[in-house]
Formats: structure tokens, sequence, C-alpha cells
């Protein structure tokens, strides 16, 4: 005779109700656990200091007089926020679209039914890791590429206390971050790795490529508002008369924000 002895399989579990903190820290885990999050934030501090010290100590040798005119030591230094920003966009978007391949995007929206605290916890996660590393590696590469320029070029050397200078290297961070919220923004709303980095591109590249090609008189009503050209108006040492700096980075985050808000309005109204 053998006496089976039965228990709730969820005796010793805790009862909770979902709260925003609770969600945060599921999506930190998620964020730190994927494999992506380490190698796309590691691309772009690579790319920040390692190929911003480079360029520096090559361009900064190789240059005319005529060059010579218009050279900042700040801005060769911080040069490498272009392939920066494609990595944190990317992980941006692999934020949401990783989850919807995977179909781990039903247990969230099942654990988090009302949803928005899943985006709202998602942007917050990111914006705090991104905020943190970008704006260290931003100072990094600044501080790297001027010890280049002083062992060699002293007098293209630049510190921190110059005007502009703090600006544009703190200003390099919130960009970059501004630019992975648009990545998070997109991923949300378009659901396909392909499809939200396709876009992505082609906001930071081709538009303000195609923005070129318009007629001068049309160009200079259009271009210092189009999104990526407007937040890098905080990364020129020398403002640009067209766009203020911290106005050309405010209007960027509203073109984020607008984003975010459409893809909360599609997420409260698609199927998973």
């Amino acid at each position: 005779m053998t006496t089976t002895l039965t228990r709730p399989l969820d005796a010793t579990a805790r009862p909770g109700k979902v709260t925003l903190l609770r969600v945060l820290r599921s999506e930190w885990i998620k964020l730190r656990t994927v494999r992506s999050t380490s190698v796309t934030l590691l691309i772009a501090v690579a790319a920040m200091v390692g190929l911003g010290m480079l360029v520096t100590h090559l361009r900064a040798g190789d240059l005319n007089a005529r060059e010579l005119a218009h050279f900042n030591g700040a801005e060769l230094s911080l040069s490498m926020f272009r392939p920066a920003q494609l990595a944190v966009g990317v992980l941006g978007v692999l934020m949401f679209t990783g989850e919807y391949s995977t179909g781990l995007i039903r247990a969230t929206l099942t654990a988090v039914p009302r949803r928005l605290p899943m985006l709202a916890a998602k942007a917050a996660v990111f914006t705090g890791v991104v905020l943190v590393l970008m704006t260290a590696a931003s100072f990094a590469a600044f501080f790297g590429g001027q010890s280049v320029l002083s062992s060699a070029h002293p007098h293209l050397a630049m510190n921190l206390s110059d005007p502009g200078v703090a600006r544009v290297v703190f200003g390099t961070g919130l960009y970059l971050t501004v630019v992975g919220l648009l990545g998070v923004a997109l991923g949300a709303i378009i659901r396909s790795s392909a499809g939200a980095i396709a876009t992505l591109v082609g906001i930071l590249l081709v538009l303000p490529g195609l923005g070129a090609l318009l007629p001068a008189d049309w160009a200079q009503h259009i271009d210092p508002y189009l999104p990526s050209n407007a937040g890098r108006a905080v990364l020129s040492v020398v403002p640009d008369p067209a766009m203020a700096p911290w106005t050309g980075l405010s209007l960027f985050a509203g073109y984020v924000a607008a984003l975010l808000g459409i893809a909360a309005w599609l997420l409260k109204r698609r199927d998973a």
C-alpha cells in the first residue's frame, strides 16, 4: 500500500500584485541577461573611445592650412558617435522585437496585462543603462582624444572648461540615449527587427542626405528640423545659428516622445 501526499504546488509561493517596481526589475533582468545587450553596448563604447582616439591620431596629423583653420579637437575626438548611434539604436529596437520574435511577449503581456507599465519600464531601464554608459564613453573619448592631441599636437588640444566643450561632451551621451529610445519606439511600433532597423537607419542617415538635395530656399527651412539634424545641434562646439543646441536636442526628444506615444496607443489596441 502506498500513501500519496498531496500539497498545492503554490503552497510556498508568495502572492503579490504587479507593481511598477516589479515590472522595472523584470525588464532589468531581461536586458542584462540577453547577449545582444553586452555585444551592442561593447561595440558602441569601442567605437566611441577606441575608434575615436585612432581617428583623432590619424586626422590631426594630416591637416592642411585650410582644414587647420576650422579644426576642433573636441568634435573630432567625439566624431565616432556615428557608428555608436547605430549600435544603441539597434539595441533599442531589439528591446521589443526580440520578445516578438521569440514569443516571450505573450508571457510578458500576460504578467503585465495593463501593458503600458511594461512600455514605461522598458524605456526607463534602457534610458538609465544607456545614459550612464554613453555619457561615460563620451567623457572617455574626449579625454582620450585630447591626450592623443596633447602628445603630438599640443596646440590643437582642448580643455573641458573651453566654451561649449562640456556641453558637447555631455550632450553626446544625451543624444545617443535619445537615439536608443528612438529604436525602442520603432521596435514597439513595427515589431519586426529588419523593418525597425531599416527605418532607424533611414531616419538617422538617409533622411539628412535627402534634405541636402532640396533647393537651397527649401533646405534652410527644413534641414535644421529633421530629427537627427536637430539632435546633432548639441554636438557642435560653435552653435549653428539655424538651431540652438538645447532647442535642437529638445525637438529631437519631442519627435521620439511622439513615437513612444504612438507605440503606447498601438500596444493597447493590438494583439500580442
